[in-house]
C-alpha cells in the first residue's frame, strides 16, 4: 500500500462516519485559479499526481483521476503502483466526472466537496445530478484538507502597486469604467473573487501564488467603496493610504463568506464560473443576482498601448536571453556536462539578469529525447537526463517582468536525428508560422483558425491532445481566458471568444511520440486590425517573440516556397531585433541559425 492508498483510507473512514458515497477534490481554491498556492494541494496530497489540472474522486470502493491530455504520459508514471485509476479526459469511450457520478452513485446517495473551492458552474451541475437521484450535497466542510495533519499555511506575501508606466491606466479609471458597466447592467454591486481580475483591476500584484504574482483577496465593489478582503499583514502603511484615497478599504480575508450574509437586498452582479460554491450559498435568497462574463466586467485581456508597447520591449529582452542560451547549448552540448536541469537552471540565469525581472512565469520544462513526449514534464534529480551530442532538447519558459508575462517554446537539435524526426519537427515549424501569418475577418475565434495551425500534421495523421494557444496575462498568470486557438470548444477552457484587437494569444502546435521525442514551436501573438473594405475588417497577428526556429530540424522537403518565404520573413526579423545585443561570436553564429534556405517566392 501506497503512502497516498493510506491516506485515501483515512479518507474513506471519515466518509463512512458521515455516510457520503463519493467525496469529490478538484484542483483549486476559492478563486477558481488554474495555478493555486500550496495550502490547496489537497488532490496532489491523496493522490501524488503533481500536474497542474485535474479532479481526484473518491468512492467507498474506487479512486479515479481525470486530467486532460497534457498530463497522461505524467498521471500513468505517477499513479504507477497505487489504486488511482487515470480517466483521460476527452478520449473515446472516457466518461467525464458528471457522468460517472450519474452512473455510479445509488439513489438517495451523498455527495461531499469542499464548496470554497469547487466553482458555482460546476456545483450547480452537481446539484442536478443529485437531485435526479434524489441524494444530497455536503458541501459546507474541508473533510479531506482537515486530514492532511501539516497542511502549509495559507500565503500572505507582500503585496506591491504597478506603476502606472507599466500598468497603463489607473485603478480609478478603470473602476470608473466598471461603475459604468453595472449602471449599464443595473447593479449596485460586483462580486469578484478570481485572484487576476482584482490584481488588474486595482494595479496591485503579490507573491503568493508560485510564478504568478497574485494575492489572495476578494472584492465588493459597491458605488462608492471598495472592500477588498485580504490579509492585512501583506499591506505596507504607505499602500493601506493609497488605497484608501482611492476609496479601497480592507477587510479580513475569511470575513468574506459572513459578510455575504448579511446583505439586505439590493443587485448582485457576478460570473458564475468565477464565484465558488461556498460564496453562492452564502448570499441571502432576496439578493437578485445578475450573471455576467467577467471578460466584460473585467476587460483585462485586451492590453491597452502602454501595455503592449511594454510586450514588445520586454520580448525583444527575453529573446535575447533564449537566443543567448540557443547559442550557448549548441556551442557545449557533447563538450561538457550539461543535464535538463543544468540547461534549465542556465537559462534561468540569464532572464535573471534582465532589469526588471521579477520571476518565471511558470516551472520551466526541459525535457530530452523521449522526455519530451511529456507536454508538462518536469525534470527531476532521480530524472534528470543528461544531454549529448544527439537527440532533441524541448525547453518551455517564460518571465514575468514589470513590463509583463512571456512564453516560448523552441526545440533544439543537438546532434544526429531521424528523418522522421526532422519531418515532425519541420511541420511544426510550418503549422506556427501558418497561424501566425493568417489574414482574418473581424469576428473569427481561435476555434475557426485553430485548423491552420493543426491541419499540416492531421495531413500526416498527426494531432496533440491540447489547445493550440493560450491567451497570456500582463504580469498575471500566463494562461488567460478568455482567446485561445483549439479545434473544440472545452466549456470550462473559456477560451472560444472573438478575437480583439489588443489580445496576446501563443501559438505553439507540437508533436508528442511517447517514448521517442516531442517537439513543439511556441510564439506569442499580438491581434491588431489590418485593411478595412467592403467585406469588413480584416484581421492579423504580429509577432512578439523572437527567437531562431533551429534550422538543423529543417527538412525543405516538407515545406512549400510560402512556408520557406515565411521562415526567412521571420528569421530575417530575428537577426534585425536580438543582433544588436549580442557580441560579435554570438552575432556571427545568430547570422548563421537566421540565414535564407531554400527557395523564395
Amino acid at each position: 500500500m501506497t503512502v497516498f492508498d493510506e491516506r485515501i483510507r483515512n479518507l474513506r473512514m471519515e466518509m463512512d462516519k458521515g455516510n457520503i458515497d463519493f467525496y469529490l477534490i478538484p484542483t483549486a481554491d476559492d478563486h477558481s485559479s488554474e495555478y493555486i498556492s500550496d495550502y490547496y494541494k489537497v488532490r496532489h496530497f491523496y493522490a501524488g499526481f503533481t500536474g497542474s489540472a485535474g479532479t481526484l474522486l473518491i468512492g467507498r470502493d474506487m479512486a479515479g483521476l481525470w486530467t486532460d491530455g497534457r498530463y497522461f504520459i505524467q498521471a500513468e508514471n505517477q499513479l504507477q503502483g497505487s489504486e488511482v485509476e487515470l480517466f483521460r479526459m476527452g478520449s473515446d469511450g472516457v466518461s467525464t466526472v458528471s457522468e460517472y457520478l450519474k452512473k455510479h452513485m445509488p439513489e438517495g446517495g451523498t455527495l461531499a466537496f469542499d464548496g470554497q473551492v469547487v466553482d458555482l458552474a460546476q456545483g450547480r451541475s452537481y446539484e442536478k445530478i443529485m437531485k435526479s437521484l434524489k441524494g444530497r450535497i455536503l458541501w459546507d466542510k474541508d473533510i479531506a484538507g482537515s486530514l492532511w495533519a501539516e497542511r502549509p499555511k495559507r500565503a500572505s506575501a507582500p503585496v506591491y502597486e504597478l506603476e502606472l508606466k507599466y500598468a497603463g491606466k489607473s485603478r480609478r479609471d478603470k473602476l470608473d469604467e466598471l461603475h459604468q458597466f453595472m449602471e449599464k447592467r443595473g447593479s449596485s454591486e460586483v462580486l469578484l473573487a478570481s485572484l487576476e481580475d482584482i490584481a488588474w483591476l486595482l494595479n496591485l500584484r503579490g507573491d503568493d501564488v508560485k510564478h504568478t504574482p497574485v494575492f489572495l483577496a476578494f472584492a465588493q465593489v459597491l458605488v462608492d467603496k471598495v472592500l477588498l478582503y485580504v490579509y492585512k499583514q501583506a499591506f505596507s502603511e504607505e499602500l493601506c493610504g493609497k488605497l484608501s484615497e482611492d476609496g479601497i478599504e480592507l477587510r479580513n480575508y475569511e470575513d468574506i463568506y459572513k459578510d455575504l450574509t448579511a446583505l439586505e437586498g439590493g443587485e448582485l452582479l457576478y460570473d458564475e464560473a468565477k464565484i465558488n460554491y461556498a460564496l453562492s450559498q452564502c448570499i441571502p435568497s432576496d439578493v437578485e443576482i445578475i450573471p455576467v462574463d467577467i471578460n466584460q466586467t473585467i476587460p483585462k485581456s485586451i492590453k491597452n498601448k502602454t501595455e503592449l508597447d511594454n510586450l514588445r520591449k520586454v520580448h525583444i529582452k527575453d529573446g535575447i536571453a533564449m537566443t543567448k542560451f540557443m547559442y550557448w547549448l549548441k556551442k557545449n552540448v557533447g563538450k561538457r556536462a550539461i543535464s535538463e536541469i543544468s540547461a534549465s537552471d542556465y537559462l534561468g540565469e540569464l532572464r535573471k539578469a534582465i532589469d526588471t525581472y521579477l520571476d518565471l512565469s511558470f516551472d520551466t520544462i526541459s525535457a530530452y529525447k523521449e522526455h519530451g513526449a511529456m507536454m508538462h514534464y518536469s525534470a527531476v534529480p532521480e530524472t534528470d537526463a543528461a544531454l549529448k551530442g544527439e537527440g532533441m532538447l524541448l525547453v518551455d519558459s517564460g518571465g514575468q517582468y514589470y513590463e509583463g508575462t512571456t512564453d516560448v517554446t523552441r526545440t533544439f537539435v543537438l546532434g544526429k536525428i531521424s528523418d522522421e524526426q526532422k519531418k515532425h519537427f519541420t511541420l511544426t515549424a510550418k503549422s506556427m508560422l501558418n497561424l501566425a501569418n493568417a489574414k482574418f475577418l473581424y469576428g473569427c475565434s481561435g476555434y475557426t483558425l485553430d485548423i491552420l495551425a493543426r491541419g499540416p500534421l492531421w495531413n500526416i495523421g498527426i494531432d496533440y491532445r491540447c489547445g493550440t494557444g493560450h491567451g497570456v496575462g500582463y504580469l498575471l498568470s500566463v494562461h488567460e481566458a478568455p482567446n485561445g486557438f483549439r479545434w473544440k470548444r472545452v466549456p470550462e477552457r473559456n477560451d472560444s471568444s472573438v478575437l480583439e484587437e489588443g489580445m496576446v494569444t501563443t501559438d505553439e502546435p507540437g508533436v508528442y511520440i511517447e517514448g521517442s521525442h516531442g517537439i513543439r514551436t511556441e510564439n506569442e501573438l499580438i491581434c491588431v486590425k489590418d485593411e478595412m473594405n467592403e467585406y469588413g475588417q480584416f484581421m492579423r497577428f504580429e509577432m512578439l517573440t523572437f527567437v531562431p526556429v533551429d534550422l538543423d530540424g529543417i527538412d525543405t522537403r516538407w515545406l512549400s516556397p510560402e512556408d520557406i518565404w515565411q521562415l526567412n520573413k521571420y528569421h530575417k526579423e530575428v537577426y534585425e531585433k536580438i543582433s544588436p545585443y549580442l557580441n560579435e561570436d554570438e552575432k556571427k553564429w545568430l547570422q548563421t541559425y537566421t540565414r535564407s534556405i531554400g527557395e523564395t517566392r
